[in-house]
């Protein structure tokens, strides 16, 4: 089917069936229903690359974010998918194996805008897509000159562990990434942070222990934390995947769970709930639609805008006043349940 047959179908020429397809003002209403009315009988769908020669605009998303298979990444990405697909556009997902990797994105004349998440291109690379006229927003990152969606890391630090605090730890570790990685990732030490702030002002100091972003060496931390003389009574992860790790380190090592251990995680992902995990809960999904519904706003010449995400605390049971065991019969079941689920994941 092509452009010239569904002109021919409902009398009008090739043009104005194309100012039709890009939305012209210029075309009477009775004219639009009538093509809009043989595109639908005809299932017309137009190409996209000549629609691109025609207007410059190639109705395509991209969307950047280095371990895109981490569950809080696939959580944005759902979040960003919906709103790109409601916009009218497509997408085009791109992984970063290395964050140097980026200058050699193909996105040239393939894109009309590119949303990066927790992470933000260098300044060279923003000038270069600056010059091929792709607008650029972030998720879970900031720049002053660039739309962003963000939460405040800080606070999130600060909320985990003052939940600890009144349950009577004093004695609180820390357990987060890397802060040498050439990601730049800012999210976990800000979360440090605000946590060690908080543990300040009770008169302690936070046990900080850091490492590469994954399940794996969360446990590995947590576990020499555990086998010191005078081990945490709770532990702050800075997300919800090494807390899982710390959990599976705890189980390893017979650290009954919150009854010796309290464990907090951050994120709220799926996986927070089958395991029963007490986290700060930010809005992972609706971070990724707010940052694609800004960046299509750039795209249409929208001024900047920041926008700033809540957080609050879910209780589940991971956590618990110090030295107290789960009695009821709720709170064992879930110890239960958590240990049958960590297990099957180790074993996997």
């Amino acid at each position: 089917m092509t452009i010239a047959e569904v002109a021919s179908r409902a009398g009008v020429g090739v043009a104005t069936v194309s100012r039709v397809l890009n939305g012209s003002p210029a075309v009477s209403e009775t004219t639009r229903r009538r093509v809009r009315a043989v595109i639908d009988e005809l299932g017309y769908e137009p190409s996209a690359a000549a629609r691109a020669l025609s207007t410059g605009r190639t109705r395509t998303v991209g969307v950047v974010t280095p371990f895109f298979t981490q569950p809080s990444a696939v959580e944005r990405l759902r979040g960003v998918s919906r709103a790109i697909s409601e916009g009218g556009y497509q997408l085009i997902l791109f992984d970063l194996a290395q964050p140097d990797r980026f200058a050699r994105l193909p996105v040239g004349g393939r894109i009309d805008g590119l949303l990066c998440v927790s992470m933000c291109p260098s300044e060279s690379d923003l000038a270069r897509l600056r010059t091929a006229g792709i607008a650029v927003a972030l998720v879970d990152f900031e720049h002053p000159e660039l739309p962003s969606v963000a939460i405040d890391d800080t606070a999130g630090g600060r909320l985990a562990v003052e939940h600890l605090l009144e349950l009577g730890h004093r004695r609180i570790a820390f357990v987060g990434d890397d802060e040498e990685s050439p990601w730049a990732f800012q999210s976990s030490a800000r979360r440090r942070v605000g946590a060690a702030a908080a543990v300040a002002e009770a008169g302690g100091r936070l046990i900080v222990r850091r490492g590469p972003h994954d399940r794996e060496h969360a446990r590995s931390l947590a576990a020499r934390l555990l086998a010191l003389d005078d081990p945490p009574t709770a532990i702050f992860a800075g997300s919800d995947l090494q807390a899982v790790g710390v959990l599976e380190a705890a189980d390893a090592a017979s650290v009954d769970v919150p009854g010796d251990l309290s464990v907090i995680g951050f994120d709220d992902v799926d996986l927070a709930r089958y395991v029963g995990l007490t986290t700060v809960a930010q809005p992972l999904e609706s971070s990724g639609a707010q940052g694609a519904r800004l960046l299509m706003e750039a795209m249409g010449g929208a001024p900047r805008r920041t926008c700033r995400l809540d957080l609050r605390l879910v209780r589940r049971s991971t956590t618990a006043s110090r030295g107290k065991s789960p009695g009821t019969r709720n709170q064992m079941a879930a110890a239960g349940s958590r240990r049958g689920f960590i297990a099957r994941m180790a074993s996997a």
